[in-house]
């Protein structure tokens, strides 16, 4: 191969780099991580072990690509918001390094190699399932409830709430009560959460138009939700001790009790009249969730039932 052709093949290779990473920047890979977090060990505690590697592969696979679908399709939708968010004003949407029709396209592709996946290795319950998920996120939420209510995050949580259903159907075949239990931790754990990052992010939110509880709320009332739905999030981890061993049970009682500090602290300080650190409840909240699936899924691996 000649030096010319050489030297022409690695400008196109470079060349390419800025525009792949702007299709994966779309998919949001932080919350697809996430998302695959809560996924596997609800498997595991539907298998009371490790499921069939075919089973664990397609369905972490099929959940990514159906992650990153209902990613993708936001960042359409939501170009005009982020346009004007210091946050989100640099996504490849809004910096036009990926053509609108070229990511609505990409966004289709996903979901349904997500469907037609899933539909293949798994069984019909979780492709619907994974296919009422991606609906709920683009349709429900990003289209109908962000930009018209206080409450977009709260009912919105329902997305980020399916992988734990999926990941149960897939093993199961169907859905059972500790599955609807996960779902009820990711459920009252996302407002809090959501609302912590609006917190810091009010001016963001305000020029964008977009009514989150801490842009319409006095700041009273946003840490008083907060402190409910973190109560209740945690309070949801006490239902699966029945189901689990003794890690779980003291992961859940020790990442509670630290998460719940955190909370109070913010309202104590929004209630006294000094500097809140929301950031804090914020980065809390994400590692007590990933520790309590974590310790989930060693317990489910390691821990004989009660």
């Amino acid at each position: 191969m000649s030096a010319v052709v050489r030297s022409g093949l690695g400008s196109a290779i470079r060349s390419s780099w800025p525009r792949g990473r702007a299709y994966l920047v779309m998919t949001k890979p932080r919350i697809v991580t996430q998302l695959l977090i809560i996924t596997l060990p609800a498997m595991l505690l539907a298998e009371r072990g490790l499921p069939p590697a075919k089973v664990v592969f397609a369905t972490l696979a099929g959940g990514a690509m159906a992650a990153a679908s209902a990613g993708v399709f936001n960042c359409v939708l939501d170009a005009d918001i982020d346009a004007v968010m210091n946050r989100t004003r640099h996504r490849p949407l809004v910096q036009q390094v990926v053509p609108m029709g070229r990511a609505v396209v990409f966004g289709a592709l996903l979901g349904c190699g997500s469907a037609t996946l899933l539909l293949l290795t798994t069984n019909l319950l979780t492709t619907v399932l994974t296919v009422f998920a991606i609906f709920f996120y683009v349709v429900v939420y990003t289209a109908v409830l962000k930009r018209r209510t206080t409450q977009n995050v709260v009912w919105g949580g329902v997305c980020g709430c399916m992988p734990v259903l999926i990941g149960w159907s897939a093993v199961t075949g169907t859905v059972e009560w500790p599955a609807f239990a996960l779902f009820a931790v990711v459920f009252f754990w996302t407002p809090p959460h959501s609302w912590a990052l609006a917190m810091k992010y009010r001016e963001d939110y305000v020029r964008a138009g977009v009514p989150m509880l801490p842009v319409k709320g006095t700041g009273e009332q946003v840490v008083t939700r907060i402190s409910v739905y973190s109560w209740a999030a945690v309070t949801s981890t006490f239902l699966l001790i029945p189901v689990t061993g003794w890690v779980f049970a003291a992961a859940a009682l020790a990442c509670g009790a630290w998460f719940l500090v955190a909370v109070h602290r913010l309202r104590s300080a929004v209630r006294s009249g000094a500097e809140a650190d929301a950031m804090t409840v914020f980065h809390r909240s994400n590692l007590f969730l990933c520790s309590i699936f974590a310790a989930l899924a060693v317990d489910s691996l390691t821990v004989p039932r009660w």
